[in-house]
C-alpha cells in the first residue's frame, strides 16, 4: 500500500486518543481499563472526511475484549460537497448493516456535539481487508495490478454483485434521505443537488461550461427513471476486499440519496473505464475485469432492474465528477482540468 497519507485535515493523535478515550468511557459504562492503540490515518485513500483508525481494548464482565474502530469526523473547511449529509451517512450505514444484504462496516456510535473533538463524529467497526487505492492508481501498481486475471474476475463479480444488491434495499425506511420540496426523490432529487452544486461553485467563479452541460442534459431528459437508493461514489476504490478477492465492505456513504437506481451503475461504469478499462488513463487494461456490457448484464441479473437509458446517466455521471473536480481545484488552488478538456468531456465542445 502507498506510504502517502491523503487527508483533508490532521491533528495530534495523542491528544485525540486522550479525548476519545474519555468520551468512550462515558458511553461504555460496563467497560474497565479501556485503552486505545494504533491510532493512524489511512494511507492512499480519503479526500474529504478526516478518518482515523484505532483499536480499543477493555475488560467487561471479567473478560478481555477488543474492537477495531474507524473514526470519521465531519469536514468543515475542506468541504467537497454543498450538502452536509454527515448524520445521514451514519443512518444509511446502520440501515444497511441491519438489513444485511450489502456488506458495510457497522456504525457503533454517533456524536453530533462538536464539543468533544471540535466537530461532530461517528465511530464504526474496522473491517480487515485491502482497498484498490487511487494514489497511486490501483491499475498501475499494487496488489490488484499484481493479481491474476482469475482473481480480478472474482473481485469484479463480487463488486458488481454488491453494487446491484443496493437496489434490493426497501426505500420505505429511508425517508431521512429525501431531498427538499419538489425534489424529494428520484431523478429530481439528484438533478436538484447538482444544479445547486453548480450555483455553489459559481460563488467562486462563473461556470459557463457546466451551465451548458446542464442545458444539454436537460434537453435530452431520460424516459427511464427507476427508483432506488444512491450510494453516491460507486467504485471499487470504495470497497474493501479479503484475500479471496471478495467484498468485505462497501464504504464512503457521504452523499446518499433516493435519486434512482441507474446513478450508481453509471458512475461505476464510467470510473471503471477510466481506471482500468480499455481506454484507461493509467496504462493497459486489467485483464479479468468485466467489460462494460458484462457489468451491466450482471447488475441487471442481480438487481432485477433494467438498465435501459444508461447512456444518459453516464453523461450525468461525467457531469457530477466534473463538478467534484472543479470543487477540488478550488480547494487546492489548482484547476483539475482546462476548459477545452472539460467541454469535450461534457460534450459541449
Amino acid at each position: 500500500m502507498s506510504d502517502v497519507i491523503v487527508a483533508p485535515e490532521t491533528r495530534d493523535l495523542e491528544d485525540l486518543s486522550r479525548d476519545l478515550k474519555a468520551w468512550l468511557e462515558s458511553r461504555m459504562s460496563e467497560a474497565r481499563d479501556l485503552r486505545l492503540e494504533n491510532l493512524a490515518y489511512p494511507r492512499g485513500a480519503g479526500q474529504s472526511h478526516e478518518t482515523i483508525l484505532f483499536d480499543a481494548h477493555w475488560r467487561e464482565n471479567a473478560e478481555n475484549r477488543s474492537q477495531g474502530c474507524v473514526l470519521r469526523i465531519r469536514p468543515e473547511k475542506f468541504t467537497v460537497f454543498p450538502d452536509n449529509l454527515f448524520e445521514e451517512q451514519y443512518r444509511i450505514m446502520k440501515a444497511l448493516a441491519d438489513d444485511g444484504r450489502v456488506r458495510v462496516a457497522r456504525p457503533l456510535w454517533l456524536e453530533p456535539d462538536a464539543g468533544v473533538l471540535g466537530k461532530p463524529f461517528f465511530i464504526m467497526e474496522k473491517k480487515q481487508g485491502r482497498v484498490p487505492v487511487s494514489i497511486p492508481p490501483y491499475a498501475r501498481s499494487g496488489w490488484l495490478a499484481e493479481a491474476t486475471p482469475e482473481q480480478r474476475r472474482t473481485l469484479w463479480r463480487s463488486a458488481v454483485t454488491q453494487l446491484a444488491l443496493i437496489q434490493k434495499i426497501p426505500l420505505d425506511g429511508l425517508k431521512f434521505l429525501e431531498g427538499p420540496d419538489g425534489a424529494r426523490q428520484g431523478l429530481a432529487q439528484e438533478w436538484d443537488k447538482y444544479r445547486r452544486f453548480v450555483a455553489w461553485l459559481e460563488e467562486v467563479e462563473p461556470q459557463p461550461i457546466l451551465r451548458a452541460a446542464l442545458a444539454r442534459l436537460e434537453a435530452d431528459w431520460p424516459e427511464c427513471q427507476l427508483e432506488g437508493l444512491v450510494w453516491g461514489d460507486a467504485r471499487i476504490g470504495n470497497m474493501m476486499f479479503d484475500d479471496a478477492f471478495e467484498v468485505v465492505a462497501v464504504m464512503d456513504w457521504e452523499q446518499p440519496s433516493l435519486g434512482g437506481a441507474l446513478h450508481d451503475l453509471a458512475w461505476f461504469c464510467v470510473l471503471s473505464e477510466t481506471m482500468h478499462g480499455p481506454n484507461s488513463a493509467y496504462g493497459a487494461p486489467l485483464e479479468g475485469m468485466g467489460s462494460h456490457d458484462e457489468t451491466v448484464m450482471l447488475w441487471e441479473e442481480v438487481s432485477g432492474k433494467c438498465a435501459a437509458g444508461l447512456e444518459w446517466y453516464e453523461d450525468f455521471a461525467q457531469f457530477k465528477m466534473t463538478c467534484t473536480g472543479v470543487r477540488l481545484g478550488h480547494l487546492r488552488g489548482t484547476p483539475m482540468m482546462d476548459a477545452q478538456t472539460m467541454a469535450k468531456r461534457l460534450k459541449v465542445a
